[in-house]
């Protein structure tokens, strides 16, 4: 095992292939049973990127994904479709874009000036419902996406903070290590403040992926030349896609989506009569480590959402399909 040390004093693990194995193992075993009811939850590569956010550390490791196992029982976030989040979809302030990057990454498009809704409920849903698909849409051998944020016409009205900390609270804590690369072009100079107040929600690791790009600054430009083809990028980004984003379009296409992740999820369903029990397991883990180390101010928080306070139900359908991850595919 080796480490690298990170702007800010922070030391990061570098372990090798055999070294992660040994962790993987090793979260499994904490687990327990539990794991083998939620396969894509606790797959390996689900694991993984557990591992990877919270720098090896297993016990924090258990901690944040036994957190995210009851934020999902909770939310239901493979539950959510199209026609419960269409209505926040319609100014296109976020969209799952008809492009990759050049390495080959889902492209998620954010407008926050575009926004059309007040209900932080429902900006959630949306969020996670968009994270859901993301996900469901990566290609085979990537997990990670790129957030391209367009601030064309963006004032400190335009976010709240509180649903901006929930934001990274969900990013971070129950889809850690998919965010790839987040592109934050044209910013305005009243965004440094807000900017200021936004990162301490951030853990460092996703801080550091943040790039602020330009259009009037060649060096920053560049970045966007060696990411996409300008061919595919829409014109607020300096690209040459006039179509854009067409919400009848994007419907349809979620709609088709949608019938994809119900046959995920129907098509090998885990058993739902003890969604219950295994709930009960959860908790019972969480008692039992209720004694560990103290982790830092990047633990795992449950989300607090309106949804979140569901009683399970039996009649719930399972969140996972094996070998797929995150609600889809391998977590």
């Amino acid at each position: 095992m080796s480490s690298v040390k990170l702007k800010g004093g922070a030391t990061e693990k570098i372990l090798s292939p055999a070294e992660q194995q040994a962790k993987i193992v090793e979260v499994r075993k904490l687990i327990g049973p539990i794991a083998d009811k939620f396969p894509a939850l606790f797959s390996d590569a689900s694991i993984l990127r557990f591992l990877k956010a919270r720098n090896w550390n297993t016990k924090k490791t258990v901690k944040m994904m036994k957190a995210t196992l009851k934020w999902r029982l909770d939310f239901k976030p493979e539950k959510i479709r199209w026609e419960d989040v269409a209505r926040e979809a319609e100014a296109g302030k976020l969209y799952r874009a008809n492009y990759l990057d050049k390495q080959g990454r889902t492209v998620l498009v954010m407008r926050p000036a575009a926004s059309n809704s007040n209900s932080g409920t429902g900006q959630i849903k949306y969020l996670v419902y968009c994270m859901e698909n993301a996900i469901l849409n990566l290609n085979s051998n990537q997990e990670q996406m790129v957030w391209l944020v367009d601030f064309t016409g963006w004032n400190s009205s335009c976010v709240s903070l509180k649903v901006s900390r929930e934001t990274a609270n969900i990013l971070q804590n129950h889809y850690p290590e998919r965010l790839g690369l987040a592109i934050l072009y044209n910013p305005p100079k009243v965004f440094e403040s807000f900017w200021t107040m936004v990162k301490p929600f951030l853990e460092p690791k996703t801080f550091r992926k943040a790039r602020f790009v330009y259009p009037d600054n060649p060096k920053s430009r560049m970045i966007m030349d060696e990411l996409f083809d300008l061919n595919d990028l829409e014109p607020f980004f300096g690209g040459r896609n006039a179509l854009g984003f067409n919400y009848k379009v994007y419907a349809e296409k979620m709609k088709e989506d949608d019938k994809k992740m119900s046959d995920l999820i129907f098509s090998s369903c885990s058993s739902p009569s003890y969604l219950q029990s295994v709930l009960s397991e959860s908790q019972n883990l969480e008692s039992e480590n209720g004694s560990d180390e103290e982790s830092s101010g990047d633990e795992a928080v449950c989300a607090n959402s309106e949804e979140g306070d569901e009683s399970i139900q039996d009649n719930s359908p399972c969140s996972h399909k094996k070998g797929e991850v995150d609600g889809q595919k391998d977590a």
